[in-house]
């Protein structure tokens, strides 16, 4: 091969190096807001769940955990769900069987029939989304995830509905990119933020919470956040465990800020605090 060649060549490769670089900068992007706009997710550590007490007396997403949360000034990150009869519920798991030892979906029962059940064998319910709105009434920020993994619409109208005459600070969230597309296109005033992260699921996870095993594809995309050009963030919640160095410095040049997701003991609290703009923590850690 000629030098003229060989020159030619690595043009070639430097080009569709250069090309390749700027494709995922596109689709990593992120939507930088005024920074007054997002003052509050930095304000106060986010209580995972409400303030809890590894559901022994105060379980998690409950209304005591909630006025824990407000009793001590802290954020509130809480989850939302959809039951069979389109209601809106405060609950994490696609499964009942790690809260109510029952083998069946939330998507399966009807508010009704929910209602009937006690978290973690405590005195609470699962309240509604509303009753959650109307206790919390503005006292502290809520930080909502949106627990949102079928057809994209129906779910996050209700839950913007729902939010429309809510006068507190609140933001959404949510690992399906759509939802927050949605957010984008209809509502693009509503804080909206990416959630991401290894995208490891455990026997016991799948078991008990049902929570789903994405193929391979889903994870890498989802994982390296190459769907952002359908949500384009306003912020961005990242696995505090499984997190390296260099994800997170590019996670930085985005200039939004960067929340760690869970933080359940005091040692991670220890390392990932400073690194992030924000942690969502649970009780133990502090």
């Amino acid at each position: 091969m000629t030098k003229k060649r060989i020159l030619i060549v690595g043009i070639i490769i430097a080009v569709l190096l250069i090309g390749l670089s700027l494709l995922v900068g596109f689709a990593r992007g992120a939507e930088p807001v005024d920074p007054e706009q997002t003052a509050w997710l930095e304000s106060t550590l986010i209580m995972h769940r409400g303030l809890h007490d590894d559901n022994q007396i105060v379980p998690e997403n409950s209304i005591p955990a909630f006025a824990a949360a407000i009793e001590k000034g802290y954020i509130i990150e809480l989850d939302v769900s959809m039951t069979k009869d389109k209601q809106l519920v405060v609950f994490h798991d696609k499964k009942l069987k790690r809260v109510f030892g029952i083998d069946q979906y939330l998507n399966e029962v009807t508010y009704d029939e929910l209602s009937k059940y006690r978290l973690f064998e405590t005195e609470e319910k699962v309240p509604l989304f509303s009753e959650v709105l109307a206790f919390v009434d503005g006292q502290v920020p809520l930080l909502i995830e949106i627990k949102n993994e079928g057809e994209v619409g129906e779910m996050e109208s209700l839950v913007f509905r729902e939010l429309e005459d809510y006068e507190g600070l609140y933001a959404v969230q949510a690992f399906n990119p759509y939802t927050l597309k949605w957010f984008r296109e209809n509502a693009p005033h509503v804080l909206r933020g990416q959630l991401s992260g290894s995208f490891i699921v455990s026997d016991y996870d799948v078991e008990y919470a049902g929570t789903t095993r994405l193929p391979w594809y889903k994870k890498f995309l989802l994982k390296n956040m190459l769907l952002n050009f359908e949500s384009r963030p306003n912020f961005i919640s990242y696995e505090v465990t499984n997190v390296s160095q260099r994800t997170l410095e590019s996670l930085q040049k985005y200039d939004v800020p960067v929340l760690g997701w869970t933080v359940k003991e005091r040692s991670v609290y220890d390392r990932a605090v400073g690194l992030f703009d924000n942690l969502i923590v649970e009780a133990p850690a502090l």
